[in-house]
């Protein structure tokens, strides 16, 4: 029986590891909330009239402004608390949930970020699973994995699934507790039968190991799945090939291939580009050329994050014409320059004196709307005041003003000769606009614990 055979092999699960035993069992039950429970609805929950309904989706849209906008971590808990008590439209808003917790939790509020998650738990029982999904999700992005743990425990019998219980194996994965990982893929399948992990499981569970030091242990959890009947896809072996990649294992990595072609498991541009990573990482800029050009002509295309590499390849050997031509190119080769491109070129332009090159890259940030952190463009602004090009300096930051940059984040800076030397401020409003990574393919965010089941007005 499958079940049998999952539950089996997820008992081998301790040999995997490094580490010898699971250190300790999820938590038994949540922590304490960190907030009062939350208002109950009031008109809100009974607004959906049909004739209401573009004024109060106006409405709707206003208030996740105001919340997205916050700036003070206890007004945005009270709004936020205040609004998903009020509607469930609200509560459909995935993008609200996610702007908020990581704010909090760069603010180092993780009582905050409790407080609205805990807020939410009164509706579980009449939610979808993917609302149940997010909650467990959101804690890990917080590094909570123990109340990520204790939400899934907690959870409605209806909601304990495959899909939270990957969810929660996302959200160890995020927090960095691989020990907890390896003990909740033993323990949770051996104690609710009908969760039998599937292959977005083992996909997080081998991004895991790709995080430890020996990565032999990833390999090995192709041979588990096979021994439970699943199928490895493309997604498991793009995971092993970053894995490898990154960490310089590039002979390993080419076992990786000989495992798709012996499968038939046809290797995607995702796979492609591990394997430019890797060759930009010890500095195989040639070869890297050379891939990119068999895929232009082969296949399969190469895609954005491709050339992305290229760019970074010639900006570590110094060739930034090159670099910069391949940013050019880039519509033509039908492709569009994203946060990965301009994070990785634009520091170079400023540190090689090109100011007006990385100016151009401002103005297609924002004609583009492409949300960069705060620091690329304060970066540009600081360089334009030091030459005296001071009105530039102000459009770049009129703009990004337009563009929701926050205050704190982008303006203009001190100009006396006494203030030159003074740094921005930190902040943590980057955190709205995280830097792209190119590991496109990391396991956590595949389809197993993505929340799919939702309004349609989300």
């Amino acid at each position: 029986m499958a079940s049998t055979a999952a539950a089996s092999s997820a008992r081998r699960l301790s040999s995997i590891f490094s580490s010898t035993t699971p250190r300790a069992r999820p938590p038994t039950s949540a922590p304490a909330p960190a907030a009062a429970p939350a208002p109950k609805a009031a008109a809100g929950e009974a607004e959906a009239k049909p004739n209401k309904g573009r004024n109060l989706e106006n409405s709707i849209g206003k208030i996740v402004r105001t919340v997205i906008q916050q700036r003070d971590p206890d007004k945005l808990v009270s709004q936020f608390v205040a609004a998903s008590a009020a509607s469930q439209r609200f509560r459909d808003k995935h993008r609200v949930y996610e702007v908020a917790v990581a704010r909090l939790a760069s603010f180092g509020r993780q009582d905050a970020v409790a407080a609205i998650l805990d807020s939410q738990k009164p509706f579980l029982e009449a939610s979808t699973e993917g609302f149940a999904t997010r909650l467990v999700r959101l804690y890990g992005r917080a590094s909570m994995p123990s109340h990520a743990a204790a939400t899934f425990l907690d959870l409605p019998p209806k909601h304990k699934s495959v899909m939270t219980f990957n969810a929660l194996l996302a959200a160890y994965v995020d927090a960095g507790d691989f020990d907890a990982l390896a003990t909740a893929f033993q323990q949770i399948p051996a104690s609710y039968p009908t969760i039998v992990p599937n292959v977005p499981s083992y996909n997080i569970l081998i991004s895991a190991l790709c995080q430890k030091p020996d990565l032999s242990a990833a390999l090995d959890v192709i041979a588990l799945m096979d021994k439970c009947g699943l199928t490895p896809d493309e997604i498991s072996f793009n995971t092993l090939l970053n894995g490898f990649y990154n960490n310089g294992c590039c002979d390993d990595a080419e076992k990786v291939w000989e495992m798709m072609k012996e499968r038939n498991v046809e290797p995607g541009t995702k796979s492609y580009n591990a394997k430019l990573r890797g060759l930009v990482s010890r500095g195989s800029i040639e070869d890297a050329i050379g891939l990119i050009e068999r895929m232009q002509k082969d296949g399969p295309k190469p895609d954005t994050v491709s050339y992305n590499e290229l760019i970074r390849g010639y900006c570590n050997e110094g060739r930034l014409d090159e670099a910069k031509k391949v940013y050019d190119d880039l519509v033509k080769n039908e492709c569009a320059p994203n946060r990965g491109t301009f994070h990785t070129l634009v520091p170079r332009l400023l540190e090689a004196g090109e100011l007006d090159s990385a100016l151009r890259c401002c103005d297609e940030i924002l004609s583009r709307k492409c949300k960069v952190q705060c620091s690329l463009l304060q970066g540009v602004v600081t360089a334009l005041v030091a030459a005296s090009r001071v009105e530039e300096a102000k459009r770049i930051v009129e703009l990004g003003r337009k563009n929701f940059y926050p205050r704190k984040g982008l303006r203009m800076p001190p100009r006396t000769r006494e203030d030159m030397g003074l740094k921005m401020p930190p902040t943590g409003e980057d955190i709205d606009a995280e830097a792209e990574t190119d590991w496109e393919d990391s396991a956590p965010d595949e389809e197993g614990c993505e929340e799919k089941d939702v309004s349609k007005n989300a």
